[in-house]
Formats: C-alpha cells, structure tokens, sequence
C-alpha cells in the first residue's frame, strides 16, 4: 500500500460530532489527526465521496492554555473500512479517513 498522508499526523482520542447530508448528526472518536486529515471510529458508514462537516473540542491541557478549542470543518471521506469494528469490539462501529478541505478554531466560551 502507498503512503499517502502528507502531514505529521497526532494519536489523539478526541470526540467528534460529524454532520452528513444523508445520515445527519453522528458521533464518533478521532484516531489521529493532522492539518490535512483526520481518521474517525464513527457510528456509521459514510461513502467514499461523501462531504461531512466535523466539530472536534481539544481540551484545555492539550492546546496548553486555560481553556480547550473548538475546531470546525469539512472534508471528504477518501475511506471507509470495518477494521475499527474488529479492533473494539463494536458491530456498529467503522473507520473513517478524511481529507479536510477547511477548518477553523473557534474560541470555545
């Protein structure tokens, strides 16, 4: 298989709240982020293709100031696997790689 991440990507368990025009609000954990992507455990499958918008919350102690961060943003799910389901346990469960298009940090109040 080719590498083809091009950002240093960070191992950070972090919730995220995903929207999908077809599926609606869904949840899910990162695996690891970068500035140009992101991989989620979601609670659903997304297509390959398919547009979502995400919202992550970095806590206070990982962006070392007084309060945590708000990212928000959207991307494109470039894929789709069950190997999250198999590594913990969860039918419902599935990996997600996404390319981000756009994000931003909001201040989180």
């Amino acid at each position: 298989m080719t590498e083809n991440r091009t950002g240093k990507r960070f191992p950070m368990q972090l919730p995220v709240r995903l929207h999908e025009e077809a599926k609606g609000e869904l949840k899910g954990t990162t695996t690891d982020l970068s500035a140009a992507g992101i991989y989620i455990e979601a609670d659903a499958k997304l297509e390959i293709g398919s547009s979502v918008e995400f919202e992550i919350t970095l806590p206070a102690e990982a962006t070392g100031g007084k309060k945590g961060v708000i990212i928000q943003g959207r991307g494109r799910v470039v894929r789709s696997d069950d190997s999250a389901a198999s590594r913990n346990g969860t039918s419902g469960t599935r990996g997600v790689a996404c390319v981000i298009d756009h994000y931003e940090f909001v201040r989180n109040t």
